[in-house]
């Protein structure tokens, strides 16, 4: 009777009614893993992002020089310079050149922003110190006493709210994620159970044979997991490219934002790894389905 169970088992592509490539639950399997790697790789993405936001936030201020008589102007900005030097826990300094200044402005004011008579503020980059962001209310009474007219902008002013925004998109995600993996279960119990309704006589055979459940189940097991890991590999690919893609498209805007929107190795390490956890739940699922559908059966 194994005898007979072993030559059923050499045969069991012919339990399942359609091959790997025609039936319909490999295919769907695709479309469910190329939409789950799309939504984690996302979810990945912009908790990449958010740690390089966090890193800057709090961690960098803007000074803009405000006054309006540019004798006086620039000798605030001197002052202003001098005052944030002697500062303990500001990393670096830097003062705007025309230059630089030019090309911020040239989008709003065209090419010859800087040689209208225009009261273009002195602007100066700070950096703090890793680990000094308590100091920016002492930075703030130093540059306000350097210079009145100088506004400062924190990063974390502005940020706070890009973060929010980026740790509700990452929740998004991963939520996308596990509705497409209860999805992709569902897919695999709707498969097994139909196996097993299309091939219900012979199941009975089998039973008659000497067959236990659990051998019987391996069968269609072991035949959904092959579906599963073509589905798996064919939807990793597909996203694998359309990610390449848009990273490519990202990287030629030249932003830094969304520059930091990237995939770190051992991102694309869980990424790759998705298709054969997407066997190991095919396979589980397919097992609880056919054992509980076959002792309803006796």
């Amino acid at each position: 009777m194994k005898g007979g169970v072993r030559r059923f088992g050499a045969a069991d592509r012919r339990l399942l009614p359609e091959g790997r490539l025609a039936g319909p639950m490999p295919w769907v399997i695709a479309i469910m893993m190329f939409l789950t790697v799309l939504a984690a790789a996302a979810g990945l993405g912009l908790g990449s992002a958010a740690g390089n936001l966090t890193e800057s936030m709090g961690t960098r201020m803007t000074v803009q020089v405000m006054e309006a008589n540019p004798d006086r102007r620039e000798a605030e900005a001197a002052r202003v310079l001098a005052a944030l030097e002697r500062q303990p826990g500001v990393a670096r300094v830097h003062r705007l050149t025309q230059a630089e200044m030019q090309k911020l402005l040239e989008p709003w004011l065209g090419g010859g922003a800087l040689e209208a008579d225009l009261p273009i503020p002195a602007m100066i980059d700070v950096d703090v110190a890793e680990g000094s962001a308590d100091r920016m209310d002492g930075l703030r009474a130093a540059v306000t006493a350097a210079s009145p007219s100088a506004r400062i902008d924190s990063n974390a002013s502005w940020l706070a709210p890009l973060g929010r925004l980026i740790g509700a998109l990452r929740w998004l995600a991963g939520a996308l994620v596990l509705l497409m993996i209860g999805a992709t279960a569902a897919t695999v119990v709707l498969a097994a159970r139909a196996a097993l309704d299309t091939h219900r006589s012979t199941i009975e055979v089998l039973h008659l044979m000497g067959a236990t459940d659990l051998q019987v189940a391996r069968l269609f097991q072991r035949r959904i997991a092959l579906d599963a890991l073509f589905g798996g590999v064919v939807g990793l690919a597909a996203a694998t490219l359309v990610l390449l893609l848009l990273g490519s498209r990202a990287a030629a805007l030249g932003s830094d934002l969304l520059g930091s929107v990237g995939l770190p190795p051992l991102a694309w390490a869980f990424l790759i790894a998705l298709p054969i956890l997407g066997v190991g739940l095919a396979m589980l699922v397919a097992r609880s389905t056919i054992l509980r559908a076959l002792g309803r059966m006796l």
